[in-house]
């Protein structure tokens, strides 16, 4: 008896201390997992502030987001902003002691080491919400084997019991829902909801939130674009699941489940979407680097020297550079969450695109056609020789991503010709949408270079905000910006600024003036005459006012005797062209290369009363916590007197009234413009480039259009002047704006003249001035 007493106690001693070592070993093992002793482990700083990066939105002042800029195409939304049915369908579904555990729940391993030996499947996870949240928080690296995936696990363990207690059960909750990726670049339920129902959380119904959860087992396997009947009977799980727990009632249950995914699928694609290329002029601007002359190609040095200008004098270019986070680091564009409310309105740019759209593919772009099928060598024009056209399709070659590749390949130039003549399966741009198509990528080259293209800026004349900014006709295809990326010739929409130079020096719209020939004697001696192209009134005195109105070469080389073309530059300048513009006499021809967004700021100066306002397109940012960080108001000043101001109204209004830009009051589609405008019709030589620019007493517009080279262009006068291929973009514009009740802008207001203005601007010529307005305007 004594001798198994002896035993007793010998074995129950080995026993406990078995079972103590046990437990201390599995403390020790815990404690050391959570010292980060066996393998690094997240700090407490870490935990939390866990790093989350967070999608920039660009949004509209009327508040559309209109796009984003990011790393993981995420948005934060808070707790309070998830509706209750997504809530329950996450808990009933993946972890239905959720509030009663502290991360991990022991009777889920029980769950899960019975569905294990009984071979039961449909026992379900272990993973509480928190564990998958902390897996999500700190991912899983490459293993080797599966006793590393094991160890892995116990420091989930450990990381979740700290989550849960850094964080209350709502904010996991949130983490949760915000960190989760749904595929198709949807990371967190805030973009989900606008990528596949384009609403926002708050917003989504019952099956909606049940279909988000069910992606939440294997969103890969359940994608509701590729596999929309898989999802939707995960979607039924996740139902049957609530019903199961009392979060729904079996109606509910019986009508739900039979309702489809009810997908409104948005891809993000930055290439899509409103405002593209002002997006991608924000995107880019806002991320440069100070300028290095090193950086710049050799013949670049104007860009160099122009961004040099922008670096010091515009807050917003190279904002992430100049600007510094608490923590001492740049801004991140892609994951900071930073909100940049822009001046863009959503409605105007709209139109914009819509205008820009509708007159390249119903009227311009078939007139265009047309003119192609006459051409020996289309789209090029019939005065080049072959030689020049291969140059420049060589150049085009060079200038493409398949050359790029190709010659990081090791091919030489004749290698890379010979492949581009070769056919090859390919998307192509086309007005009735992209298409499949068999063709050599040369031919490709002359595919796009035969259409035209155009560009649209509105600003707000009151506060300089732009309100609409279009670079071109479908940034997929065409993306270089001819807003404020592209220069082209300007044609006669230049001969304000002379006109401009005019009025300062005592001459005024009704000033009668000689129109017979002006020359010019040049520097080396030689005689240069600007031309008109018609014979109306040759010989008579005749109006600044006729003489603009109706561009006359003449005329304006009158006024630029009176003067001298480095006045003319200098009041350019002070109306904010930046681009260099060469002072000799034919200046006043246009033949310098400026922006679209240098104009439309020139002419705001007309209406501003003189004062030249920069157009702006961002008015706050904020950070991810809603704090404004920057502020952005437009630069003023002073650039001509308001009485010259007004007078320049005048002139302009005549060219509407009287003028080559008519069409504005008249053309049943793009006219009938009703209240005051004033404008500005430009046309350059050969028809390359066509431009209107237009103003009302509360916006100001410009429009370029042409094609990518110049030596591309219409043939005639009536097709490819400025009235033809520009103003009706600007037209179908306003009438759209006008006709939208919800936007301040009317017909109704006027132009405000200056105190004490006495002049008469009534010229007796405008009553023998023919009824019809002119059709055509002079050009070089």
């Amino acid at each position: 008896m004594e001798k198994k007493k002896n035993n007793f106690k010998k074995y129950s001693y080995l026993f406990w201390s078995l079972y103590f070592t046990g437990v201390l070993a599995v403390v020790a093992f815990f404690f050391f997992i959570a010292k980060g002793k066996l393998g690094e482990m997240p700090t407490f700083s870490e935990l939390e502030n866990p790093q989350s990066l967070l999608a920039s939105d660009v949004i509209s002042r009327d508040h559309v987001v209109m796009g984003r800029y990011f790393r993981e195409n995420r948005s934060y939304v808070a707790y309070e902003k998830l509706p209750q049915e997504l809530i329950d369908a996450l808990i009933a579904t993946e972890d239905v002691r959720f509030y009663s555990h502290s991360g991990i729940d022991l009777r889920g391993l029980l769950r899960v080491v019975k569905g294990v030996v009984m071979g039961d499947k449909s026992s379900g996870g272990g993973s509480t919400i928190t564990q998958q949240l902390a897996k999500m928080l700190f991912p899983r690296q490459e293993f080797e084997n599966n006793l590393q995936l094991v160890f892995r696990k116990f420091k989930e363990w450990v990381i979740a019991v700290k989550l849960e207690r850094s964080y209350t059960k709502e904010e996991i909750i949130t983490m949760y829902l915000n960190k989760y990726d749904f595929l198709n670049l949807a990371v967190g339920v805030k973009s989900a909801s606008r990528i596949y129902f384009n609403i926002e959380p708050d917003s989504l119904q019952l099956h909606q939130a049940a279909m988000f959860v069910g992606m939440a087992k294997n969103s890969s396997l359940y994608n509701p674009v590729r596999r929309p009947e898989l999802t939707k009977q995960r979607r039924n799980v996740v139902l049957e699941q609530m019903k199961k727990y009392g979060y729904i009632n079996q109606h509910t249950y019986d009508s739900v489940r039979v309702m489809p995914l009810g997908l409104d699928f948005q891809k993000e694609d930055f290439k899509r979407g409103l405002a593209p290329y002002f997006r991608e002029y924000l995107r880019i601007t806002m991320g440069a680097s100070k300028p290095e002359r090193s950086k710049y190609a050799s013949w670049q040095q104007v860009k160099f020297e122009e961004d040099s200008v922008e670096w010091a004098t515009n807050p917003l270019f190279g904002w992430c550079k100049k600007n510094f986070k608490p923590d001492g680091t740049n801004y991140d564009l892609y994951e900071d969450g930073l909100k940049i409310y822009t001046t863009i309105d959503s409605r105007m740019q709209k139109y914009a695109e819509e205008a820009v759209e509708d007159h390249l593919k119903l009227d311009l772009q078939p007139d265009f056609n047309r003119h192609l099928k006459r051409l020996e060598n289309p789209p090029f024009s019939g005065d080049m020789s072959d030689e020049d056209v291969d140059g420049l399709l060589n150049r085009a070659i060079r200038q493409s991503e398949r050359y790029r590749v190709l010659r990081l390949q090791g091919k030489n130039f004749k290698q890379i010709r010979k492949i581009f003549e070769e056919p090859t399966e390919m998307e192509v741009f086309t007005w009735k949408g992209d298409r499949d198509t068999i063709m050599t990528p040369l031919d490709s080259i002359r595919h796009y270079l035969g259409y035209i293209r155009s560009s649209f800026m509105s600003m707000d004349l009151a506060t300089g905000q732009v309100r609409a900014y279009v670079g071109g006709p479908n940034y997929k295809h065409f993306m270089y910006d001819m807003v404020k990326g592209g220069k082209r010739q300007v044609g006669s929409t230049v001969k304000p600024f002379l006109y401009t130079l005019a009025m300062q020096n005592g001459l005024s719209p009704c000033t009668k003036v000689p129109n017979v020939r002006q020359q010019f004697v040049m520097p080396d001696g030689t005689i240069w005459e600007a031309k008109n192209s018609g014979r109306a009134r040759e010989g008579e005195m005749v109006t600044l006012k006729w003489g603009l109105a109706n561009s006359v070469n003449q005329i304006s080389a009158w006024v630029m005797k009176q003067f001298n073309p480095q006045s003319v530059v200098d009041v350019m300048h002070k109306m904010g062209i930046y681009s260099y513009v060469d002072p000799v006499p034919s200046m006043f021809l246009g033949t310098s290369d400026i922006t679209l967004y240098e104009m439309v700021g020139a002419y705001g100066t007309f209406a501003n009363k003189g004062v030249f306002t920069q157009p702006i397109f961002v008015t706050h940012i904020e950070d991810k916590h809603g704090n404004v960080i920057a502020r952005f108001r437009p630069e003023r000043h002073d650039a001509i007197d308001e009485q010259t101001a007004y007078l320049m109204i005048n002139l302009l209004r005549g060219v509407v009234d009287r003028g080559s830009g008519g069409r504005v009051r008249w053309h049943p589609v793009y006219g009938q413009i009703k209240g005051p405008v004033a404008g500005k019709t430009g046309t350059t030589q050969n028809h390359s480039d066509g431009w209107f620019m237009g103003i009302t007493p509360q916006l100001v517009g410009g429009v370029w259009t042409g094609a990518d080279l110049r030596s591309i262009h219409f043939d005639d006068i009536r097709t490819g002047q400025g009235a033809n291929m520009a103003l009706p973009i600007w037209g179908r514009f306003m009438r759209k704006v006008y006709a939208d009740k919800t936007l301040e802008y009317t017909p109704d207001h006027e132009f405000e003249k200056p105190m004490n203005f006495i002049m008469n601007l009534d010229c007796d010529e405008e009553n023998d001035v023919q009824q019809k307005p002119a059709e055509f305007e002079d050009f070089f």
